[in-house]
């Protein structure tokens, strides 16, 4: 069932043409991971997905009642304000204890809920936000650079939430990313962005691809031993990348 979908997109923010043609379609049940440079326009998509900048040509469709779940780069929280992990997941309506704790074990947060926001590491605030955005039952799961700043293992276990949660809820996940490491291996399908799609397929057809190399060098290829993503269900994308001319 798709979810989403991008036809011919252009953003323009200012005098800049930040995003130039971008097509793409988000299916029920798969994880896509969006690459690419900083300033590649991988979070301006984001926004654009859920309508907060609006095309400058093109369109992006969004199924009827689609419930989306946002997991930030990271919390701006004030230090000195005390906060639970339990009251957190209560912002901004409260919510069933059941429901709160059903959604930290899904994330791999569980046993976090008496702890203050504050006291966390990245990773543990990382695994609550993702609680957070999931609580509802999302249909659609956006996550912005979600391990900035974690290494290369609480990457790969904040990964491995993800796919236990998208396998528990059905739902799509969309993520955006410049690290090339984790994040490939955990992904059903890969687009490569550069203002435009270099290329897309999957994690290891794309790191094949002569555009993402010319990006990113030949070096990536070896991180997808790192985190291997199985799953039993079925997709239907051919283990290829199909590249595209640049503009």
């Amino acid at each position: 069932m798709t979810l989403v979908e991008v036809e011919d997109l252009d953003v323009v923010l200012g005098r800049a043409r930040v995003l130039h043609g971008v097509s793409l379609r988000l299916e029920r049940g798969e994880i896509v991971t969006v690459v690419g440079p900083n300033g590649s326009g991988k979070t301006t998509l984001l926004r654009a997905l859920i309508g907060a900048v609006p095309p400058a040509r093109g369109r992006v469709w969004r199924a009827p009642g689609l419930r989306i779940g946002y997991v930030p780069q990271r919390l701006h929280l004030d230090p000195s304000f005390p906060i639970t992990v339990r009251r957190f997941l209560d912002l901004p309506a409260r919510v069933a204890e059941a429901q709160a704790e059903a959604a930290l074990r899904r994330a791999g947060a569980e046993g976090l809920g008496g702890r203050q926001m504050a006291d966390l590491s990245g990773g543990q605030a990382q695994r609550v936000l993702l609680a957070r955005a999931a609580l509802h039952g999302p249909d659609l799961l956006l996550l912005d650079e979600p391990t900035q700043g974690l290494d290369q293992p609480g990457a790969a276990g904040f990964y491995r939430g993800v796919a236990a949660l998208r396998d528990g809820l059905g739902c799509a996940v969309l993520m955006v990313s410049h690290d090339l490491h984790v994040v490939m291996a955990a992904s059903d399908r890969v687009v490569c962005l550069n203002g435009h799609v270099c290329c897309e397929g999957t994690p290891s057809a794309v790191s094949a691809a002569p555009a993402y190399r010319e990006l990113f060098g030949t070096g990536a290829g070896g991180a997808l031993a790192l985190y291997r993503h199985e799953h039993a269900h079925p997709h239907d994308h051919p283990d290829h990348a199909e590249g595209h001319a640049r503009p």
